[in-house]
């Protein structure tokens, strides 16, 4: 066991500030690496150190595995917290870290190998005993008759997956046997292009899942516990919307049974910190498709309904002490919902630099904003559209709604355009407020919406025009 003394966190935005108050919660210093373009951000101003270790260009700032340990050398940081995206999944940078004498707050660089192989994920939760989509046993072959045959035994509709994929890319829908080998083609070349592996795999297509997910924590000692699950099926362009805790219409019974397979699979394959088991639910069924080996954007809606800190859990982790707490401690009190607020048209997506002329956030009772804007402060072009997280907690999910709806009235972000019309719509909507939407759902909604509208706001425009909504039932 090592007591950190000072950490250097890579990364960036909301999930950079998040990490150094946890670190000012502890009593640890904290380290900003950061690029010429967040040289102004609020992260930079409150961290206790920060070093440039680059250029706007992510490649030359917070993908520059060297720059980044010759910070945590110059500023004598004991470990590196890589946030979420960026380096937090790549097992080269945890290894190289701890190589150089470094603590990775993370798993260890094989636990997120094995996970980033969606093939090897997929035979490990198998062993395990966690539930799966029917799909090939392994990557698809190269000779087009096996693919046919294999594609046959699984069943159409079938969806084509990269093997090293994430994040929503590499991925293609075959419908009809017709289908299958153009999208195979397809999938490899994307999956080359852009996880420079072409190794590609097949599952069943679910026609209408929802995506439920269900965090973990486990430490070096042997313990592993599940702190229950998020719907997160809101999303668009395969991109988390809305994310709420605990998912609607799973009931205890099941909420156990599988954060228990969950928790034995961790102890398993020798997992270490914290994790989420995705899956995608339907009709009463969980199915697996990926691990994700890091924090979560949607890790506050957990926070809120166990009152577990899971960023401090991570760094304690990282210092080899045991978990502080059994499963039996773990309890889902009230419900919370969160919206990722990005800079971009709330309809059809287009991102949106520039700078923040006004900034107002919510606040008030089960309110929590993380978030890096201030007024004057200028959205980079070259990151991700995420600004702010509103989250919610309430006694029950319809207190949690009509809350949100009066924290999304109170947000008032000028200058640029936010997606907080999306989000008020969909707080209007009747099919989201009864809960149970699949994971299409958004999707097919902004395409109804985009037939009837082609957008027209302006960066002082946060409602949503004032016309029909499409209406789904």
């Amino acid at each position: 066991m090592k007591q950190l003394n000072k950490i250097l966190i890579a990364n960036r935005g909301e999930i950079a500030l998040r990490i150094i108050r946890a670190c000012k919660e502890m009593g640890i210093k904290s380290v900003l690496v950061h690029s010429t373009a967040d040289k102004d951000s609020l992260p930079c101003r409150l961290a206790d150190e920060t070093v440039c270790i680059g250029s706007h260009l992510p490649k030359d700032s917070y993908l520059n595995q060297r720059a980044i340990v010759a910070a945590a050398e110059l500023t004598g940081a004991d470990a590196i917290h890589p946030g979420y995206g960026f380096l937090s999944e790549n097992a080269d940078f945890a290894e190289f870290v701890e190589e150089q004498g470094y603590i990775f707050i993370g798993p260890t660089a094989s636990n997120i190998r094995m996970m980033g192989d969606k093939i090897a994920a997929k035979a490990t939760m198998m062993a395990s005993g966690v539930p799966c989509v029917p799909g090939s046993d392994g990557a698809l072959p190269n000779d087009e008759n096996a693919i046919i045959a294999i594609a046959k035994q699984v069943g159409f509709p079938i969806i084509i997956k990269a093997a090293a994929g994430g994040g929503g890319r590499g991925m293609r829908v075959a419908h009809t046997i017709d289908d299958l080998l153009p999208a195979v083609a397809m999938t490899k070349k994307e999956a080359m292009s852009a996880f420079g592996d072409e190794a590609v795999y097949m599952e069943r297509y679910l026609q209408n899942p929802r995506h439920i997910e269900i965090q973990i924590i486990a430490d070096s000692h042997g313990n592993a516990i599940h702190l229950g699950e998020r719907d997160c099926s809101m999303q668009r362009r395969h991109q988390k919307v809305i994310e709420e805790a605990p998912a609607p219409f799973i009931s205890q019974a099941q909420r156990d049974n599988i954060g228990v397979v969950c928790a034995k699979a961790c102890l398993d394959m020798g997992y270490r910190g914290v994790g989420t088991f995705e899956f995608l639910y339907e009709n009463g069924e969980f199915f697996f498709i990926e691990m994700n080996t890091r924090i979560q954007v949607e890790h506050p809606v957990t926070e809120l309904v166990t009152g577990v800190n899971l960023i401090a859990e991570q760094i304690r982790i990282a210092e080899g002490l045991p978990l502080a707490f059994s499963q039996d401690a773990i309890a889902m009190n009230g419900h919370a919902v969160e919206c990722r607020i990005n800079a971009e048209h709330p309809f059809t997506l287009m991102p949106s630099a520039g700078t923040i002329t006004h900034c107002h956030l919510p606040a008030g009772q089960g309110v929590r904003v993380d978030s890096h804007i201030y007024t004057g402060y200028q959205i980079p072009a070259y990151y991700d559209s995420l600004i702010a997280k509103i989250i919610v907690h309430a006694p029950t999910r319809q207190l949690a709604l009509q809350k949100m709806k009066s924290a999304l009235y109170e947000l008032d972000i000028q200058g640029i355009l936010t997606n907080k019309a999306l989000h008020q719509a969909m707080f209007d909507d009747e099919a989201f407020g009864k809960g149970g939407v699949s994971i299409h759902y958004l999707g097919e909604w902004l395409a109804h919406y985009n037939q009837h509208d082609t957008g027209g706001l302006t960066a002082n425009q946060t409602n949503p025009p004032n016309h029909t909504q499409p209406n789904h039932k």
